[in-house]
């Protein structure tokens, strides 16, 4: 079991970290510029693209364990069906995103309370951006289908081919056409419709949905696309509500001071790179429990949920070591100004308590989306917003920033416990 594990998560966490790396490589891009306003620019640009493209977060997860569970049935007729029901749905997305641009930004940054100047980046940051969302919203089509099969490798290669693409991008916009932020987006564009065009080559060159002709008629069939939509509306709110919480992190740094804003957007990023690396563990839970659950293998689905916990403990006790020990060090890496600094080591230690604390959330949101138990997961993080909006309003005045911090500590605890408590109503009762 270890060995199966270990062959889906070795490529996802690869590929995972690849992710966070992009935006370690861009917050140090517009971390070295002028000035400090830029860093806040891309900071907003990003919350509200979280919002958009975590959000749309259900055509990767829910096309996995679809895929993976009509694999472990060995149904090789709806592994396709699922793949081209959920790329009309990533196209269908991305094309009213683009129309409903404008609306949007204004939305996004409403509540933002920043300078003239951040605002007026991340608007151009936006606008420039969006036009990747037809790319964006087709590889995560692509590779939570390939996860499904249970291959982990593709995934790998392409999440790396397309940040590798977005890292040259960036910089060549950024120093070699000596623009902003914009290069940073103009970079983003590109690389993901390299990534697209990418993915099609592979999919073209091997047994996949692309291989046959397409039966329109069953992809759009009405009782398979309200499955279809019945669990992804699920995960659409699950992941809704997880992007409203670390957008109103955002925002409620924005209300602090420009300063605690760019602290802050500096030490998530190695949240982020923590998070990453075992969502490469959740994507392997997303992927086996799946084919267990469709095989009817309930011996082995106990087996693999339990390995999988040890994995995320080890690896989540050596991140936070790592940061106990570096993190001066880490955060220089990420900009030259030392006042910056300075206020982000004032929090640094919920970097190093989180990356622990948190861990356990990112294995079982795996494991559920494996089993499709998306209404359990949804009802989970509905209370787990609640827990951590009361605990904000608690903590932030006589706390400050460290209330902030709290308030989200307390909400990655809840989300691993109350998985953990629901598990065995919501996973084994699935066989």
């Amino acid at each position: 079991m270890n060995r199966e594990i270990l062959r889906l998560a070795i490529p996802n966490i690869i590929a995972n970290i690849s992710v966070p790396m992009l935006g370690i490589v861009d917050t140090a891009l517009v971390g070295h510029m002028e000035a400090v306003y830029y860093i806040g620019a891309l900071a907003v640009g990003t919350m509200v693209f979280n919002f958009l493209y975590f959000g749309m977060g259900f055509l990767s997860m829910g096309t996995s364990g679809l895929t993976a569970q009509a694999w472990g049935a060995q149904n090789q007729s709806e592994v396709g069906l699922v793949f081209w029901r959920a790329l009309t749905v990533a196209l269908s997305m991305s094309i009213l995103l683009i129309l409903l641009q404008i609306p949007l930004v204004r939305i996004g940054f409403h509540f933002v309370d920043a300078t003239p100047e951040v605002l007026e980046h991340a608007s151009s940051y936006f606008h420039i951006r969006i036009w990747a969302a037809p790319a964006t919203l087709s590889l995560m089509v692509v590779q939570g289908w390939f996860i499904g099969i249970q291959n982990a490798r593709t995934p790998m290669m392409l999440t790396i081919a397309v940040n590798v693409f977005n890292i040259l991008g960036n910089l060549i916009f950024v120093y070699g056409f000596g623009m902003n932020s914009d290069g940073v987006a103009y970079g983003t564009v590109c690389a993901q419709y390299l990534g697209l065009l990418i993915a099609f080559k592979i999919l073209s060159t091997m047994v996949s949905p692309l291989k046959n002709p397409v039966n329109w008629r069953k992809v759009l069939q009405l009782s398979a696309l309200k499955q279809y939509f019945y669990i992804n509306f699920d995960l659409f709110l699950r992941t809704l509500n997880l992007i409203v919480v670390f957008a109103f992190f955002t925002l409620a740094s924005s209300w602090q001071s420009g300063m605690i804003l760019a602290a802050n957007s500096i030490l998530m990023q190695p949240w982020a790179f923590n998070s990453f690396a075992l969502d490469g563990f959740a994507y392997a839970a997303q992927s086996l429990v799946g084919r267990f659950i469709g095989a009817g293998d309930v011996v082995s689905l106990k087996r693999c949920i339990r390995y999988l916990l040890l994995w995320c403990t080890g690896i989540a006790l050596i991140f936070s070591l790592v940061y106990f020990l570096f993190g001066e060090w880490i955060l220089a890496a990420f900009t030259d100004k030392e006042d910056v600094i300075r206020k982000a080591l004032e929090y640094w230690n919920w970097v190093v308590l989180g990356t622990f604390l948190g861990s356990f959330a990112y294995i079982w949101d795996g494991i559920y989306i494996g089993a499709t138990a998306t209404r359990s997961i949804r009802n989970a993080m509905l209370i787990c917003g609640v827990v951590f909006f009361c605990s904000y309003w608690i903590f932030i005045e006589p706390m400050g920033n460290h209330g902030l911090w709290t308030a989200l500590t307390i909400f990655m605890i809840a989300r691993g416990l109350i998985l953990t408590v629901m598990a065995p109503a919501c996973i084994y009762r699935k066989i």
